[in-house]
């Protein structure tokens, strides 16, 4: 340990063996066990109860979320640092390699740093504090299914929680990017249902859902839609064959807004736009409408926001107020009234085979949250 309170020589070394452990267990949502299994095999080594949750079943995953806690020095505030323990699919094993400071798969598919950077880190966190005191009382949460909808944190009881506020590692971007602002996100399904018929004989006969599905999305307004907007439709599957009108079509769709009532609105014009189609193609259409998260906004001047922009300059990073398009556990947690902030863990590409992250960005996130605990207790 150094002075100051951020990482020695040892725990960098151990942060980078449990990154690369944690990536080459295979974990994608709904199969988090095997690593739920070493997050909670590393936390009661350090003679730390763990506790699972019963949200399994709700979630689809195979393991319930796990929370530690680590008591703070007499009189502290207690402080929630979080990470979520799934990935999203892989289409081949991981072989973690470093080459020239980096951390990627050697493989075709993804390293799996989003979010295990944060894992390990956290895992790093409690193999210290699990010694000393730390400044604030520390709980430390391990999420199942984020990267399908938020799940494992959105069936979590925060009234479980004894901190005040919390701290979530998990967006994509340089070190010191702080996520004051996150959007509102709907999926929008719509199942249409034709008539089949041969194609070269009663073609007139038919009913065609693949044409019915693509008058929806010449409706859609898709894209950037303005600043603090988007929409996409990510997915159409439908048909038999080349000589049948096709009778189904299943077309996906989402709409993201950082305002919510823009959101709304958004995910409306999308059913709009699907049942003109069915209407004016004379073909069904069941749509169904999902809200996978809430939008959340943090002020500037809120204590857990300069309790974040504090450790980062005490370890040489300049902090950055960010807004993104994307979801964490965070909007999970702010809207059951929980505040939390998301905090850049320094990954890139995530979702992608070349998905990487730096042992420095590594490091330095240790650093950060080691600083974090220290502010935090404050404020």
């Amino acid at each position: 340990m150094t002075v100051g309170g951020l990482a020695g020589p040892a725990e960098r070394a151990r942060l980078a063996e449990t990154f690369v452990a944690l990536c080459e267990i295979e974990s994608p949502s709904g199969r988090e066990s095997a690593a739920a299994r070493f997050v909670r095999g590393e936390l009661e080594g350090l003679g730390l109860q763990v506790e699972e949750d019963d949200t399994a079943s709700e979630t689809g995953a195979d393991s319930g979320n796990l929370l530690a806690r680590i008591p703070g020095r007499e009189g502290a505030r207690t402080v929630l640092l979080c990470a979520h323990i799934d990935t999203v699919p892989l289409d081949d094993r991981v072989e973690v390699e470093l080459v020239e400071g980096v951390y990627r798969n050697r493989r075709e598919a993804i390293l799996g740093a989003d979010n295990k950077a944060a894992v390990a880190m956290l895992l790093e966190i409690a193999r210290r504090y699990s010694a000393e005191p730390p400044a604030a009382g520390l709980e430390l949460l391990f999420t199942t299914s984020e990267e399908i909808g938020l799940r494992g944190a959105q069936a979590f009881d925060v009234s479980r929680l004894q901190a005040e506020f919390g701290y979530v590692f998990d967006h994509a971007s340089p070190i010191g990017e702080l996520i004051l602002a996150a959007p509102t996100y709907y999926r929008v399904i719509g199942e249409f249902l034709g008539r089949a018929a041969h194609s070269g004989l009663r073609p007139e006969a038919g009913r065609n859902a693949i044409v019915a599905a693509a008058k929806a999305v010449s409706a859609m307004r898709l894209g950037r839609i303005d600043a603090e907007t988007t929409a996409n439709v990510g997915i159409i599957a439908g048909g038999t064959a080349t000589n049948v009108v096709a009778e189904r079509c299943r077309l996906e769709s989402e709409f993201r807004s950082l305002d919510d009532a823009r959101a709304g609105e958004g995910a409306r014009e999308l059913v709009d736009a699907l049942t003109w189609a069915a209407s004016d193609t004379e073909t069904d259409v069941d749509v169904t409408v999902e809200e996978q998260f809430r939008a959340y906004r943090i002020p500037p001047g809120d204590s857990l926001v300069k309790a974040a922009e504090a450790a980062l300059l005490d370890c040489g990073v300049q902090p950055v107020h960010a807004t993104t398009g994307g979801g964490s556990d965070a909007n999970a947690f702010q809207a059951k009234g929980f505040r939390c902030l998301n905090i850049a863990n320094g990954t890139e590409a995530n979702h992608t085979p070349d998905e990487r992250v730096s042992a420095a960005a590594l490091e330095k996130m240790l650093d950060v949250a080691l600083r974090l605990l220290v502010r935090a207790a404050e404020v």
